[in-house]
């Protein structure tokens, strides 16, 4: 299974690109779509709603996460195994409160890229695809990237707003 968290909003032409992309790695993945009205550009708000709304996601699924401020930056992207999930998505804060409250994890720097690769959607050219190779066994995280320790911020358990 596939998890699709983003910002681009209810509707948007965004979500079925990623699901396209995702589509032509593995036809038969069940795509959920969690959330697609996160809090607009802010990953840090949006962190705690990833944690609170994954936190009994089924082993071996994945979750691409897409609130991307930074897209087309020097920003990486990250390949995270949090517990027995895959989370894939910007490193910009977005996987943090996940990182903090699991019990093991893994973490690598993507470093894969495809043949045609946008400016401004790497949801769709980089994230949905890896996130497929990696829930349907295809692909092992070494060959997308290189393992890191995860540095998440010391952000309170909860926000206040």
């Amino acid at each position: 299974m596939l998890v699709l968290f983003t910002d681009f909003g209810i509707g948007s032409p965004y979500v079925g690109q990623m699901k396209l992309a995702i589509w032509h790695q593995a036809p038969q993945l069940p795509i959920i779509d969690l959330l697609h009205d996160a809090p607009p550009y802010d990953s840090q708000a949006a962190a705690y709603l990833l944690a609170a709304f994954t936190a009994d996601l089924p082993e071996q699924c994945a979750v691409v996460g897409v609130i991307d401020p930074g897209v087309g930056s020097a920003r990486d992207g990250l390949i995270i195994k949090a517990d027995e999930c895959w989370y894939v998505g910007p490193d910009n804060g977005l996987f943090d409160r996940v990182a903090a409250q699991a019990e093991q994890l893994q973490c690598w720097r993507l470093t894969w890229q495809p043949e045609r690769l946008s400016a401004s959607f790497h949801g769709r050219d980089i994230f949905a695809p890896v996130a497929a190779c990696l829930v349907t066994g295809k692909s092992q995280p070494e060959q997308l990237g290189e393992g890191i320790e995860y540095r998440w911020q010391n952000w309170p358990e909860q926000l206040a707003r």
